[in-house]
């Protein structure tokens, strides 16, 4: 009996992608560790960047599940702006409860999802224009809930926001000499949550696969008796809800409501979606790559800042070279597919 080797022909455009991904992400943080040092060798520093961006791991894991299916959602980030700001004013202006704000933020996700989804999957609209409809009417509802931005001073929200996840045995010494424990604030364990679960949709459920159908051949899908109205109404209706979720994360960080916020969220969050091995023609998709990919963009941001170009515009053109780079990679993948 002969033993199957492996082969990078015999992996699957999905799993070869996500591959890919981790693999350059592990070289960029490793290299950061032994040329920059500083801070890449001290736990905290991915702890950190897990912190800063356990809302867009949020957002764009439902991103990735829209574009999975063939779509796109551009509303994202006003959605996040949105529910900061309505949380925001629910806690400091009516003196309000954080469980009360959980529910604002997954009421306006949930009403998003449902008129977007709506529009897109039985009225046959481009998703694109949907949700730029959607992103123009956030960002303007955040401004007529409140146009100054502000700090909560809630009493309840900030013990919620202060509250930390300690992880055992990987703490440092601070420059007093002092120990100092690595933690993680409680979005991040949402997120880490929200990766699972999407991970055992997309894995294990028939949904999920349906998702994965629908994204490949829409007309196939047909054939195979998937309800497509449906499976797109539904992946827009997640990727809103995780938009409100991820909102309340962020807020959850930033302790602010602010019109300004999560400005560019969207496209970071496609970013994410496509290092991370999610192509834009749809039925292919890793929610753990786009964990990676949410990862990778971080990282690749720290270390343009480390090497003293804290400038936007290097951060942006650093962006762009690994976003080129990946669209390449996953032309080369299709490529690959059609011979």
């Amino acid at each position: 009996m002969q033993k199957s080797k492996f082969s990078l022909k015999n992996l699957t455009d999905t799993n070869l992608l996500l591959m890919i991904t981790i693999v350059v992400f592990f070289v960029m943080y490793i290299a950061a560790m032994i040329f920059l040092k500083a801070g890449f060798l001290k736990p905290q520093t991915f702890f950190n960047i897990l912190n800063a961006n356990a809302s867009l791991i949020i957002v764009s894991c439902g991103m990735s599940l829209v574009m999975i299916t063939g779509g796109i959602d551009i509303s994202v980030g006003g959605v996040v702006a949105l529910v900061s700001m309505c949380c925001a004013v629910y806690l400091d202006f009516h003196n309000g409860s954080v469980f009360g704000a959980v529910l604002i933020a997954l009421a306006i996700g949930l009403g998003f999802g449902i008129v977007q989804g709506f529009l897109v999957a039985y009225l046959d609209i481009q998703p694109f224009i949907v949700s730029l409809a959607g992103m123009f009417f956030a960002r303007g509802m955040t401004t007529i809930v409140n146009t100054n931005p502000f700090n909560v001073s809630n009493e309840q929200f900030v013990a919620a926001k202060n509250t930390r996840v300690i992880i055992p045995g990987l703490g440092t010494m601070n420059k007093l000499g002092k120990y100092v424990d690595a933690y993680v604030e409680i979005g991040v364990v949402v997120a880490l949550i929200i990766v699972v679960l999407f991970f055992c949709l997309l894995r294990w459920t028939k949904l999920g696969r349906s998702f994965y159908a629908v994204g490949g051949n829409q007309q196939s899908a047909l054939m195979l008796g998937i309800n497509v109205k449906r499976t797109k109404f539904i992946s827009h209706l997640l990727c809103s809800l995780m938009a409100g979720i991820g909102g309340f994360v962020y807020f959850l960080h930033v302790g602010s409501g602010s019109a300004s916020h999560a400005m560019g969220m969207e496209m970071n969050a496609i970013a994410s979606s496509i290092i991370g091995g999610t192509m834009l023609t749809g039925g292919v998709g890793n929610i753990i790559g786009t964990f990676f990919g949410v990862l990778s963009l971080s990282t690749i941001q720290n270390i343009v800042s480390s090497v003293g170009l804290d400038q936007a515009w290097w951060t942006g053109i650093t962006i762009a070279a690994m976003l080129c780079l990946f669209l390449v990679v996953q032309s080369v993948v299709i490529a690959r597919k059609k011979r």
